[in-house]
Order: C-alpha cells, then sequence, then structure tokens
C-alpha cells in the first residue's frame, strides 16, 4: 500500500500576494502542512504541486518533493482541487507509480496537525470511504437562519423559530484543510466529495480560514492560543 500526501500551491494567488509562502508566526506557511505530513507518517512520497519556482524552493527547504511543475492549465483561476489532484497523480502513473491512498492538503492551513492526519486515515480505511475531510460543527443552529431581503427579515425554516437550539439536530460545514482519498474511488468518478464520504470532527480553534489580511492576523492570534506563545 502507497500513500501520497499532495499540498496545492500555485503562485498567483489574488487576494493575498504570494499567500503560500508569506511568513506565518516565523516560517513560511506553506511549511506547518509539510511538517505535519510528514509528520504524520502516512505517506511514502509528499509533494508539492506548484507552477512556482520560489514556492517550490521553499518546498523543497522543508522536505517536500517537487518532482514536477503544475501545468498552465491547472494553475489558473478556474482549476479545481479536483483538477490539480487528477494531473498529479496521472503525472505520477506515467512515471509507473500508482498510489493507493491520496491526501490533498492546501498550503494555508497550518491548523492540520500529524494526528488529524492520522485520524482521517483511520476512517476512510476503516469504513471503506471514497474520501474524508474535517468538518466544524457551525457555532449557531442553522435550522434558524434567517434570510434578509430588502431588510426584512424572513425565516429559512419557519417550523423551528420557536424551536430550543438544544433540540436541534447540530449541523457542520467543510473545514477548508485536506481531504484524504481511495485513489482509485477518486479517477472513477473525479470528485473529492460523494455520496460515500465521511468526515472527522474538529473544534472551531483547530481551523480558520484565511482569506483577506484581518484573516491571517486572527488565524495568527489563535496560533499563539493554541500553542501558548507569547506576542514579543
Amino acid at each position: 500500500m502507497s500513500n501520497i500526501a499532495i499540498i496545492t500551491a500555485r503562485g498567483g494567488s489574488k487576494r493575498i500576494p504570494r499567500k503560500n509562502i508569506r511568513p506565518f508566526m516565523g516560517k513560511p506557511i506553506i511549511a506547518y502542512v509539510i511538517d505535519s505530513a510528514l509528520q504524520s507518517g502516512l505517506f511514502n512520497e509528499v509533494m508539492v504541486s506548484t507552477d512556482d519556482e520560489e514556492i517550490e524552493a521553499i518546498a523543497r527547504q522543508y522536505g517536500a518533493s517537487v518532482p514536477f511543475r503544475r501545468t498552465a492549465e491547472t494553475a489558473d483561476d478556474y482549476a479545481t482541487t479536483a483538477d490539480v489532484l487528477a494531473e498529479v497523480l496521472h503525472q505520477y502513473e506515467q512515471q509507473n507509480q500508482r498510489f493507493t491512498f491520496a491526501c490533498c492538503l492546501y498550503p494555508t492551513a497550518p491548523f492540520i496537525t500529524a494526528s488529524s492526519l492520522q485520524r482521517a486515515y483511520s476512517t476512510l480505511t476503516d469504513n471503506q470511504f471514497d474520501t474524508v475531510y474535517p468538518v466544524q460543527q457551525f457555532s449557531f443552529p442553522i435550522q434558524r437562519a434567517v434570510l434578509l431581503r430588502n431588510s426584512k427579515v424572513h425565516w429559512f425554516q419557519p417550523e423551528h423559530a420557536l424551536t430550543r437550539s438544544q433540540d436541534l439536530e447540530p449541523a457542520y460545514h467543510d473545514a477548508g484543510q485536506f481531504y484524504f482519498v481511495n485513489v482509485n474511488a477518486f479517477q472513477a468518478n473525479q470528485r473529492l466529495i460523494t455520496d460515500n464520504s465521511g468526515g472527522i470532527v474538529i473544534s472551531e480553534m483547530e481551523a480558520h480560514d484565511i482569506d483577506n489580511e484581518d484573516d491571517w492576523q486572527v488565524a495568527e492570534m489563535k496560533y499563539r492560543v493554541i500553542h501558548n506563545l507569547v506576542h514579543e
């Protein structure tokens, strides 16, 4: 059984320039993801898929391989994560290398841990899922969400307007960190999330979307709290 970690890191990030290698708490943000993948002990290969020379150099510096560059087709704003994963697996197959399981990790997810990767892998293999990924519980019941139209509030589900929060089933969302996939299943349907996907639950403190400067600052504050670091 052979496993690969694929970290997707193109050079053309728009909202935060050079986002994938920007210093986060003292080192390039992608380094945290590489470290966690290596420390998990799950992978025969930890590679970075990139079209960028500087990202390639930093990836190699922190222990990842970059056996080939990403093509222009999967480095634009419209390529999906599934497109990148499919391309990487195909390129390895061209070199007569096949993998049983693959994990696609986002380079700006510094809260990924070796233990969460191990937990996802166990969930994937024990349950024969197509894919497994981390999820977080919504902080407020989605059954009591409201819609705002012309300043007027409307219930999405009026039948739950008076339902106690503790009586509503918890709902979860994709934490946006990684997808662990069965390679055969992925290549058959070309989808990261299927009707046979599983999830592992992580806390609110174990992930943070980073889409703008405010997100970046909050993520660093959260990281300091988790790791008991003092800001100097």
